[in-house]
């Protein structure tokens, strides 16, 4: 006896078109961004086009919804977007049929790259309306994400001097070989050239000189500014012989991350207690965290137009600077005094009033081993981990497409505005 199998009939004609919009369930990730997408304020984007001679361009606020999707579902390469806007049901209902190139996408995303950072404002001003941000218990924390640059194309400045005399003497040696005599060169230019053309070794040593002049130029401005912050005379000032410079992305630096060294980025942001809603977020270069926390903070306060009751943090944003500034501002600061492995036992906590006569970092040490400073403190790991977690591990983001400073913090921000619109997405689907 045969088996009966509902019908399958792959060439079957359909007697009406279907719309892409059937296809999509009712509480579809998609639908919802393209709903909220109608709802920004896109004026930034759509301003910047002008009437012009030739073809229309794609309409600017499907380019967002397609972006903030393809974000959404971990998909950032231009050219993984293009294959997406052919065979997923999702990306054609919000390009609603229009297929733009991985080229059109990425100079898109280039072009507007500061407008799109912009939405972060409004897609968090979303959330706090809709009651996932209340800035009762903030903690602020940072990751390493890898550059789109390796560390292996990085040079040290005592290596770049030693460098520079070597390839100098090269070049040098190589124009005195090349003007020695005009009847032997076409054995050194070749018989089809004039004999003015660089020789290809010669014009390789020149171009590996010239770049390696740049860096140590900006590595010699930058130990001079370092130097006129500090009061001292920057006529005398000189690049650290470790201080290092990247060819591929030189505003990247060398991270430590975990027991290894990336060539990356410090990306920091402020998480809200209430739904793991990230309130403020930015990028620096700086590997230690020190003098990021109060930026994070006062982002928050301009953003929100509030502060935060509570601000956790670990030991890499301790300091009494940092401390003072908090409490100025009428900010409760939980800031761990000193790094600490799981395994050690915590000390008892302590009773009766604070001695008189501790230092700051005396104090706010004391402070978190009260019972109500362990509890507090306690929320600083369940709070940035789970979003690194998320924006790492389970939409798939690494390292940085773009490079420079300016464009690596506008792909920071586009990441963060989609992890909120995600926590906006939960809450209301």
């Amino acid at each position: 006896m045969s088996k009966t199998f509902r019908p399958y009939e792959p060439d079957q004609l359909l007697l009406l078109p279907p719309a892409l919009s059937d296809w999509v369930p009712e509480k579809h990730l998609a639908r919802f961004v393209g709903e909220l997408v109608d709802g920004l304020d896109l004026s930034a984007i759509e301003e910047t086009y002008d009437e012009e001679r030739g073809y229309p361009p794609y309409h600017p606020r499907m380019m967002v919804k397609v972006l903030l999707y393809a974000y959404a579902t971990g998909t950032y390469s231009s050219r993984r977007i293009e294959t997406k806007l052919q065979d997923s049901v999702a990306f054609r209902f919000l390009a609603a049929g229009n297929q733009p190139d991985f080229r059109t996408i990425s100079d898109f995303r280039k072009k507007h790259g500061e407008a799109l950072s912009e939405l972060f404002c409004q897609v968090l001003r979303l959330c706090r309306k809709a009651g996932l941000v209340k800035l009762g218990r903030v903690a602020v924390d940072g990751t390493k994400i890898k550059a789109n640059a390796s560390k292996h194309k990085a040079m040290s400045y005592g290596r770049m001097k030693s460098t520079e005399a070597a390839l100098q003497r090269e070049a040098d040696n190589l124009l005195r070989r090349a003007e020695q005599s005009d009847d032997d060169g076409d054995r050194h230019y070749g018989k089809d050239k004039r004999g003015d053309e660089l020789p290809e070794e010669l014009a390789h040593r020149e171009s590996r000189l010239r770049k390696i002049r740049e860096a140590m130029a900006e590595l010699q401005a930058e130990a001079k500014d370092q130097a006129r912050a500090e009061g001292k005379d920057p006529r005398r000032a000189e690049p650290e012989d470790k201080a290092q410079r990247n060819f591929t992305d030189p505003e990247s630096s060398i991270q430590k991350q975990g027991r290894s060294y990336i060539q990356g980025y410090n990306a920091q942001v402020a998480v809200d207690e209430q739904a793991q809603v990230i309130v403020s977020q930015h990028v620096t270069a700086v590997a230690p965290d020190v003098n990021e926390l109060m930026p994070v903070v006062k982002r928050i306060s301009k953003l929100l137009r509030a502060k935060p009751k509570q601000v956790l943090a670990d030991a890499g944003y301790w300091s009494e600077a940092n401390v003072d500034a908090l409490e100025k501002m009428g900010v409760d600061a939980f800031i761990a005094t000193q790094r600490r492995k799981h395994s050690d036992p915590l000390p008892p906590a302590p009773r009766g009033r604070p001695p008189q006569d501790l230092s700051p970092k005396q104090r706010m040490a004391r402070k978190l081993l009260t019972l109500r400073g362990r509890a507090t403190y306690a929320w600083r790991q369940i709070l940035p981990e789970p979003v690194f977690g998320q924006i790492k591990q389970a939409r798939g983001f690494r390292q940085f497409l773009r490079r420079g400073l300016q464009r690596v913090g506008q792909e920071w921000s586009l990441i963060c505005t989609v992890h909120n619109l995600l926590k906006l997405y939960g809450a209301t689907a």
